[in-house]
């Protein structure tokens, strides 16, 4: 696979790192694109037509021109959102390529898959999910520098950074029906974004979803999903199925369903964990010359479509 394949990384931040170190670990070798200017200059354009298979990593704000310029150039692994901005969207489903991967990657996570399965579980139907993922990144001293507290490289932060994982993994596994309004606000004033974010999602039969995302709160990384006949649960340290819904102790008195299934979580294995699925997956499909599924690329862009509509309310 590595000597048919030609992998070039657009961008050389956080998330393009963690890429590189799993693809180091699976010895695949790459190059890294990463220009100073705005504009892709023609001896930029030259470079890139040196290769077959793209990350694009760069800011979010960015992301289209490289779809654009790369879309007839082989496979695309585009990090999430792949656009911000409603124009780019409605060009970008114009776009008709089975060849292009957005990288949802929760949709890998231990969670999904605990969630695919729901039926093993006997858990029943959906009834209820609330999200709180929270950590002080916008209480650091160089959030002021980094890019997603600029709301002109990042129009709606943590809205598009984290919470829109939470809203694709939902609408990917249940799908959604309608959503309301977010709340936004700036609350570490050290940035023009957007660190703090109130979102509520209604899926069909009236199943509601909380997400609070924040970027000023202490370390929390908490997920309740509720159902007719038991509960899934993750904090910071572990993930639980528990049930039946019916539980009566010997004083005939209800009492919490028992644990079915109980995983220790480590959050950096398990991002890297997804993360590494994801990529996988992706390469999976440049080794075989497949397509992506057009209910995944669908997804992905219905997802975003509500991320926009979310930022322009």
């Amino acid at each position: 696979m590595h000597k048919r394949i030609r992998i070039c990384l657009i961008g050389n931040g956080t998330q393009s790192k963690r890429i590189q170190a799993v693809l180091k670990k699976k010895k695949i070798k790459f190059n890294i694109f990463c220009p100073k200017k705005k504009t892709i200059d023609k001896k930029n354009k030259n470079f890139l037509k040196g290769f077959n298979t793209f990350f694009i990593i760069s800011p979010n704000s960015t992301h289209f021109k490289y779809l654009k310029l790369l879309r007839d150039r082989g496979y695309i692994f585009c990090e999430k959102p792949p656009v911000n901005k409603i124009s780019d969207l409605k060009k970008l489903k114009r776009i008709k390529s089975n060849k292009i991967f957005y990288n949802f990657n929760f949709r890998f996570s231990k969670l999904a898959e605990i969630l695919k399965n729901t039926d093993k579980y006997k858990l029943g139907n959906l009834r209820y999910i609330n999200i709180i993922s929270g950590h002080a990144l916008g209480l650091k001293k160089d959030y002021a520098s980094n890019w997603r507290s600029k709301k002109q490289l990042c129009p709606k932060g943590i809205y598009e950074m984290v919470s829109i994982h939470w809203i694709d993994l939902i609408n990917f596994l249940f799908k959604i029906k309608s959503h309301f309004a977010p709340t936004f606000l700036n609350l570490s004033k050290s940035g023009s974004s957007i660190d703090n974010c109130n979102t509520r999602i209604m899926l069909k039969g009236k199943t509601y979803v909380d997400i609070f995302t924040s970027y000023t709160s202490p370390l929390i990384k908490r997920k309740l999903f509720v159902f007719q006949n038991g509960l899934i649960e993750q904090n910071n340290n572990f993930l639980q199925v528990n049930g039946p819904a019916l539980n009566i102790n010997k004083d005939n008195l209800v009492v919490e369903p028992k644990t079915i299934l109980k995983y220790k979580i480590n959050e950096k294995k398990d991002k890297s964990y997804s993360l590494t699925k994801s990529i996988e997956y992706f390469l999976s499909k440049v080794k075989n010359k497949s397509n992506f599924s057009s209910k995944e690329i669908r997804t992905s862009l219905n997802t975003t479509e509500i991320l926009i509509k979310g930022l322009n309310k």
